[in-house]
């Protein structure tokens, strides 16, 4: 998406740099040709209490005549918190136009991060719930604020058996690693129609050895909603900053839904800069078109079905 003025193409490589030396490894990029970027802000740079994540396209138009699309990744904001912080962001756009306006934005946040911090009733966000992308709606089941590891963890004081006889465990599809500088990539990939699908699947996944014991286990899912015409949704790092994030909005960009793919990466003990996210969403695309799960919502909820137990598949671990 190269922007059509040169000087509004001028303008935004020039923010797009300052905004990177400013915030280093905080400010990722997803994909410089569509000038999608994400930024991740928290209330301090040590043991922050609050964090979300800040996700951009820059239109050819901005700054000139059209602001920044954007979307505030932050499990633990209600939909009122949202609104308010949106309602920041759009003031100091309207008070701002014309002007490059990204480095306001993350100031502001920071700053309502702050507040939100030293708020006498703010405990931090010890529960991590799922989002939805047009307003806000808690499960009130479990969390899925763990890892893997810690999912691991917690199945052992959760009987798996109870929740299968309510949400049973969907077939589970392993894609091709790809191997970089003794790093190994993997994604793995199964159809879930609720948060319970979810838990059960990263637990499942982690009974593997080989998977456990991968540097970082990334995952995210997006589940259609029919009823309310919205996606319910969420991420994890496990440790990767920002991919998660970035996982998740390739699952947007490619409308992928009813669908959780877990992306396994063994460290081979050289450092791929960049290329890391590269791969990992390389990986995720992949099994993503194989299996069919570049749909839109519709066609992805007939396609699904009712979900089978686990069974083997094909390509082996």
């Amino acid at each position: 998406m190269a922007a059509s003025d040169p000087e509004a193409a001028q303008r935004q490589t020039e923010e797009i740099e300052a905004l990177s030396a400013i915030y280093g490894d905080e400010w990722c990029t997803i994909d410089e040709d569509e000038k999608i970027f994400c930024i991740k802000i928290s209330d301090c740079l040590k043991q922050p209490k609050w964090t979300l994540c800040l996700q951009v396209i820059l239109p050819p138009e901005y700054p000139a005549t059209a602001p920044p699309i954007y979307q505030i990744n932050a499990p633990w904001l209600l939909g009122q918190e949202y609104a308010e912080l949106a309602n920041y962001l759009e003031d100091l756009y309207v008070q701002n136009i014309g002007e490059s306006i990204l480095y306001l934005w993350v100031e502001k946040i920071r700053e309502f991060l702050i507040e939100k911090s030293q708020s006498s009733d703010s405990v931090g966000p010890d529960v991590k719930k799922s989002t939805e992308e047009t307003d806000v709606e808690y499960e009130d089941d479990f969390s899925l604020e763990y890892s893997l590891r810690e999912c691991a963890d917690v199945t052992l004081n959760f009987d798996l058996s109870e929740s299968q006889e309510d949400e049973e465990l969907p077939p589970i599809c392993h894609g091709n690693p790809i191997t970089d500088r003794r790093s190994t990539f993997q994604a793995h990939l199964a159809p879930v129609v609720s948060p319970k699908q979810v838990k059960n699947v990263l637990a499942e996944l982690y009974e593997n050895k080989k998977i456990a014991s991968a540097t970082h286990n990334i995952y995210a899912y997006r589940i259609y909603c029919e009823d309310k015409h919205t996606f319910l949704q969420d991420c994890e790092d496990d440790g990767e900053t920002a991919a998660g994030g970035r996982l998740l909005h390739l699952m947007h960009i490619l409308n992928a839904c009813n669908v959780l793919v877990v992306v396994s990466r063994w460290y081979g003990g050289i450092l791929l800069g960049p290329d890391r996210f590269k791969h990992i969403n390389n990986c995720a695309r992949s099994i993503l078109v194989e299996q069919n799960y570049t749909n839109s919502p519709e066609n992805s909820s007939k396609q699904l079905g009712k979900n089978k137990r686990i069974r083997k598949d094909k390509k082996k671990m």
